[in-house]
């Protein structure tokens, strides 16, 4: 854990947080899915246009294409397809905070489908992470905030878990650009279908929609998972998924300063407890890795 592995993982972080705030100003102005659909099909044409003049072959194998496929369908199409279409009603802020409890998720599956062995501190983090989520959304809830958005936003979490727990084991050996590439391709073309089945072709063309845009397409999009992959291969999965702890910070302070979104004494508690329960899981996970 150098200081370049501190610097990469602090860049994804906020990177990854950030996302929320800029699809909120994209959903403001254009169809969720038919937007995210271009995102993906932009930033997946630049990966692997990036890969290639970088040596880095399609040519992979039978695990990694699982890869490329399982996180193409369940990250960019489910995951971040619902948390596109659920931001038409919710705040970026409260989808963050959802969508950074998928490590507790996915340390909650594995115990119960999986057989993963926990240790104590990381069934205290679990009950605690879940307890600050629930604090957030009861509030929330009572103030008037979407139900339907928020489902959304949990279901999108949960796909994400899952096929984390399916492809984990997978390694990139190599190609890591090519691979983030071809995953967003899969997503793109996902998305398309949902897009051509269930939207209708209504932008509102602005400067904020157009940098909005072009922002999530190449920092959270294309940076953040090479960025990821990269932090992954130096320092492993295990000690790299404990930057998501800043997850919840993250979210809510770019919504904060960009989108004037207001936060309570409830929001602020809420983040903290959930921010010491994900700390707790994958730190108790970093003692029990080999």
């Amino acid at each position: 854990m150098d200081f370049r592995a501190v610097l990469m993982g602090l860049s994804f972080a906020l990177m990854w947080s950030s996302a929320f705030t800029s699809a909120r100003m994209i959903v403001a102005d254009a169809p969720p899915l038919t937007a995210l659909s271009f995102r993906f099909l932009f930033a997946g044409l630049i990966g692997v246009g990036l890969a290639r003049a970088m040596g880095q072959t399609w040519h992979i194998d039978r695990g990694q294409w699982r890869a490329v496929i399982i996180f193409g369908i369940c990250q960019n199409a489910l995951y971040l397809g619902l948390n596109f279409v659920a931001m038409q009603w919710v705040e970026a802020s409260l989808a963050a905070i959802i969508a950074s409890s998928m490590p507790l998720l996915v340390a909650a599956l594995g115990w119960l489908f999986l057989g993963d062995r926990l240790h104590p501190v990381a069934v205290l983090g679990l009950i605690a992470g879940m307890v600050g989520v629930a604090v957030i959304m009861g509030a929330r809830l009572s103030g008037g905030v979407s139900t339907e958005g928020v489902i959304l936003c949990l279901v999108g979490a949960l796909a994400l878990a899952i096929a984390t727990l399916t492809v984990r084991g997978a390694t990139s050996k190599g190609n890591v650009l090519m691979i983030v590439g071809l995953q967003m391709l899969v997503g793109s073309a996902v998305l398309a279908v949902a897009a051509l089945a269930t939207e209708s072709w209504q932008v509102n063309w602005t400067p904020r929609l157009i940098a909005a845009f072009a922002y999530t397409t190449i920092v959270p999009g294309l940076v953040a998972t090479w960025v990821w992959f990269r932090l992954v291969a130096r320092i492993g999965a295990v000690r790299a998924a404990t930057y998501h702890f800043l997850n919840p910070f993250f979210g809510v302070a770019v919504a904060s300063v960009l989108l004037g979104e207001k936060l309570s004494m409830t929001d602020i508690a809420g983040v903290s407890i959930v921010m010491a329960g994900i700390l707790a899981v994958q730190l108790s996970k970093q003692r029990a890795a080999p």
